[in-house]
């Protein structure tokens, strides 16, 4: 178990201090090590899980596809967080912030989706001979 003590010193209009706990195993780090480790594995962790909901889904075992898509998948997610900065960051004094229910992922998602469809012009219908009765 490692215990480190954060300070908040008037960070985000709060005072006194935080504990935070991690339990390791093997590891012999200073508990600050730990918690910046945690810090920015929780930043990837994030990314990948964005990531993960833009990502085409494919069984292909063709190394330059995957990676092509994996690609588009982060120049969305990119796309995505400089739209939600420009046009949906709160108007405030201090930080900037942004709203984020108002352009959630899994809308921008579907409005790629809809404009790539309609301008590739998918096939959406199909004609059959027979109908059921």
């Amino acid at each position: 178990m490692s215990t480190d003590v954060q300070y908040l010193q008037g960070r985000n209009k709060k005072h006194g201090n935080v504990n935070l706990a991690y339990v390791i195993y093997g590891i012999d780090w200073k508990p600050r090590r730990v918690y910046l480790v945690y810090k920015n594995r929780f930043a990837i962790e994030s990314s990948f899980r964005i990531r993960n909901i833009v990502k085409a889904k494919t069984s292909s075992r063709n190394v330059v596809l995957r990676y092509l898509l994996t690609i588009i998948s982060f120049l969305l997610k990119n796309i995505w967080v400089s739209l939600q900065w420009m046009f949906f960051a709160k108007v405030q004094r201090g930080p900037r912030t942004v709203d984020e229910d108002l352009l959630r992922l899994d809308l921008f998602r579907l409005f790629v989706w809809e404009g790539l469809r309609k301008k590739l012009k998918f096939v959406t219908v199909v004609s059959v001979l027979r109908s059921l009765k």
